[in-house]
């Protein structure tokens, strides 16, 4: 089977206002895009100039001023501030308004949305193992009428979801990860698989994507039977300066996963992400002045196997980069993958 190629638009919650955020969305399909995807978090990487909207209720705007564009979330953490029963019923009710159309993407978390809460951050082997029953729970809020699970982490007694999308038209959930671990499961009990670029190649072709088949395999399902997503960080200007300097904002994306890890306030994020020189806060995107050059290293995250290109540009002029890369890039990549 071919799985045809979407692309998509990375809207950054952390960086504008939610109003800002929502025209940038209407552009998006305006462009020609096939998806927008939002981060939900409770704060940005960074303190001065961050934002950090709710999500849900960003993508229900977001659909209420749309009409086909695919809309979801990179990532949601349905395990802390979340209880995964609340995380089943606002995404069924997304689903109900929106048919088609609503994509439930989920993690295992950060620091930065949960600690300030008070709440417990444990190591990343009970993070995940609290995703898996999380979506466990979803799935079986969304399947059947009445619910009482008694998990390890979740519990729900005699629970229903009134209203949720009928079984042709449930949300997807795709998992986000960058370890082999929660690709693995994605592979098994996924619809789509979410990760970024801009890292060690290595790590996709010898650690992940062999994570993504392997799960796959165990489940027995085909190496097509789910959506392969990657956040493409891309920065283009005519002036290759001024397209380094954009990515500054962005700059805690570059800091290792130790550097972060634990780290929960913007104010600290931001002070470390300022420490990096300009060089390596660019390291995770394709920076260039030439439309061909970003088709080009685009084309390699294709040629691995990804489908669904979602792309983030840094820069404060997102009208300018969706009008650019709605009229310059997409075609040319549609072009080029036709088949």
């Amino acid at each position: 089977m071919t799985v045809p190629l979407r692309l998509g638009y990375k809207a950054s919650a952390e960086q504008f206002t939610p109003s800002q955020l929502l025209d940038f969305g209407v552009l998006a399909e305006e462009m020609g895009f096939d998806s927008v995807f939002v981060s939900d978090h409770l704060q940005p990487w960074r303190h001065d100039g961050g934002h950090a909207p709710a999500a849900v209720p960003w993508l229900g705007a977001l659909g209420a001023r749309t009409s086909k564009i695919l809309m979801g979330t990179s990532v949601l953490t349905p395990t802390f501030r979340y209880h995964p029963g609340v995380v089943a019923q606002m995404f069924a009710t997304l689903g109900v308004m929106f048919p088609g159309r609503v994509i439930l993407g989920v993690g295992t978390g950060e620091a930065l949305n949960e600690v300030t809460l008070g709440l417990d951050w444990p190591d990343p082997p009970e993070r995940f193992q609290r995703l898996k029953e999380a979506i466990t729970l979803i799935e079986k809020l969304w399947d059947d009428e009445r619910v009482t699970y008694d998990g390890t982490y979740y519990s729900v007694k005699d629970a229903t979801i009134y209203d949720r999308p009928g079984p042709d038209a449930k949300v997807p959930i795709y998992i986000g990860a960058s370890g082999p671990a929660a690709t693995r499961l994605a592979g098994r009990i996924a619809d789509g698989y979410i990760t970024t670029s801009g890292k060690d190649p290595a790590l996709y072709t010898d650690t992940l994507l062999p994570a993504l088949r392997e799960g796959l395999a165990k489940a027995g399902r085909p190496d097509d039977a789910i959506d392969t997503l990657i956040e493409v960080k891309v920065s283009y200007h005519p002036d290759h300066d001024t397209a380094m300097e954009k990515t500054r904002f962005w700059a805690p994306l570059a800091l290792s996963p130790e550097e972060k890890r634990d780290v929960h306030d913007p104010m600290e994020m931001q002070r470390l992400a300022d420490e990096l020189p300009i060089e390596r806060a660019a390291s995770r995107f394709i920076v260039s002045t030439d439309p061909e050059e970003h088709v080009e290293r685009i084309a390699t995250y294709v040629d691995l196997g990804f489908r669904h290109l979602v792309f983030h540009d840094p820069g404060d002029d997102q009208e300018e980069f969706l009008r650019m890369y709605g009229a310059e890039i997409l075609p040319r990549l549609r072009a080029r993958f036709a088949e």
